[in-house]
């Protein structure tokens, strides 16, 4: 973990800092860390158990069942394989999982990083559109995405970094025509990376 250089960070006005993890998550923030980190030797259902663990409300059958169902009906791959150890998952599913976990919490704000990582073209194409249909139905996405075309197509608005700083910044469909994300980071350039 890095620790912060400097100003605050807020939720709905109250500051996040040194704040123990499962507070932060208690006020609505949850994480999709890069490289999905699930618990391999948990099953499917386990894991999902685990995401809402913090939550008051969840002590209730009733609230888990509700809460189980809406993420199956999100994840239908996962209710096929709710009794599977998770570290069997492809890793498609397992990122599906690891959204799903977080979901569990019910995140007002959900940080994403890299969940196109590793991933098959079409796989990233699913994960991308769940991320839209989520943000649609009201959760704040923060997300950290090398996969630029994939993520400023999604995106409300878009920060582009170069070694750390902040090189433009803008509406996400605005950021997509623009000439020198077009040329370094699309792939349009000569002399831009591939991809």
């Amino acid at each position: 973990m890095v620790a912060r250089q400097g100003g605050r960070v807020l939720l709905e006005g109250r500051d996040l800092q040194g704040l123990p993890p499962h507070e932060v998550v208690r006020r609505g923030v949850a994480v999709v860390p890069e490289g999905r980190r699930i618990f391999a030797n948990l099953s499917v259902h386990e894991n999902l158990l685990l995401g809402g663990y913090s939550r008051r409300e969840f002590s209730s059958r009733e609230s888990r069942g509700r809460d189980l169902d809406e993420i199956y009906r999100t994840f239908p791959l996962l209710a096929e394989r709710e009794s599977q150890p998770a570290g069997t998952l492809s890793g498609g599913e397992q990122q599906m999982l690891a959204l799903g976990r977080a979901l569990m919490s019910r995140p007002r704000l959900l940080l994403l990083d890299e969940p196109s990582l590793g991933l098959a073209p079409l796989l990233v194409k699913e994960v991308f559109n769940i991320v839209r249909r989520l943000n649609q139905q009201g959760v704040t996405i923060l997300l950290v995405e090398q996969n630029a075309a994939a993520a400023l197509k999604i995106a409300g608005y878009g920060y582009v970094l170069e070694t750390g700083r902040v090189v433009l910044e803008g509406p996400g469909a605005e950021l997509l025509e623009h000439p020198r994300l077009k040329d370094v980071y699309l792939g349009d350039g000569a002399d831009g990376p591939e991809g």
